[in-house]
């Protein structure tokens, strides 16, 4: 009977568990995209999206007239730009960020092109990086507003400490996303904090996937 009853409350908090985790994770994900905190940092970081060419596309460029946005408001004085090249590509996102920004007034001296990562994850090892080479720790990040809370958990897991400044424009603003975007970023959220933190990387670069899933190409 003991073993029994064991099974029972077991089976049962199994099942709460499920059940709650994915509420949790998509309400810390709306929480992030709907109160974004920005303070003065050391270095603007734009995560990647999809360019062409050296063009950003829309979810790339939006991401940039934030990053712009802030630091002509003198938010930090420098930026990082982060993401390597999807198979085809002839260029960079982080290369057509950079050159999209000096095109747009911001000094080529002020931003560094990481050309690394193909996931979130891994391109947020790589500016860590940087950052505690230069001796600096505090970012701001700039990406879609349901991706802020993954990308600030992950970068203060790396040891820096992030504040996000969401998109106000573009296709990924909160207005305009779908909820299938809260909810995608809600279990990413969720593999990560259960799995990525204990060495178990799951990509969230997919191929034939949307732009949000190219967050550092």
């Amino acid at each position: 009977m003991f073993i029994i009853r064991w099974i029972r409350r077991t089976v049962t908090l199994i099942v709460i568990v499920a059940l709650i985790a994915p509420g949790y994770a998509a309400v810390q994900v709306w929480r992030a995209a709907k109160n974004p905190i920005v303070r003065h940092a050391d270095v603007i970081v734009v995560l990647g999206a999809a360019q062409l060419n050296g063009t950003p596309g829309q979810t790339l460029e939006a991401r940039l007239v934030e990053a712009k946005r802030i630091f002509d408001l003198g938010y930090a004085p420098s930026i990082i730009t982060v993401g390597s090249k999807a198979p085809g590509d002839r260029t960079t996102e982080a290369a057509s960020a950079k050159n999209w920004l000096v095109h747009n007034g911001i000094p080529s001296r002020k931003i560094t092109a990481l050309a690394v990562g193909r996931d979130t994850l891994s391109s947020t090892k790589e500016y860590a990086k940087v950052m505690k080479k230069d001796y600096v720790s505090d970012v701001i990040i700039v990406t879609d507003p349901y991706h802020c809370k993954r990308a600030m958990t992950m970068a203060n897991d790396q040891g820096v400490v992030s504040t996000c400044s969401p998109v106000q424009t573009g296709p990924e603003t909160i207005s305009k996303s779908s909820y299938k975007y809260l909810f995608r970023e809600a279990g990413a959220y969720l593999v990560y904090i259960t799995l990525g933190r204990r060495g178990i990387q799951v990509s969230d670069h997919l191929p034939n996937s949307l732009d949000l899933t190219k967050v550092v190409p």
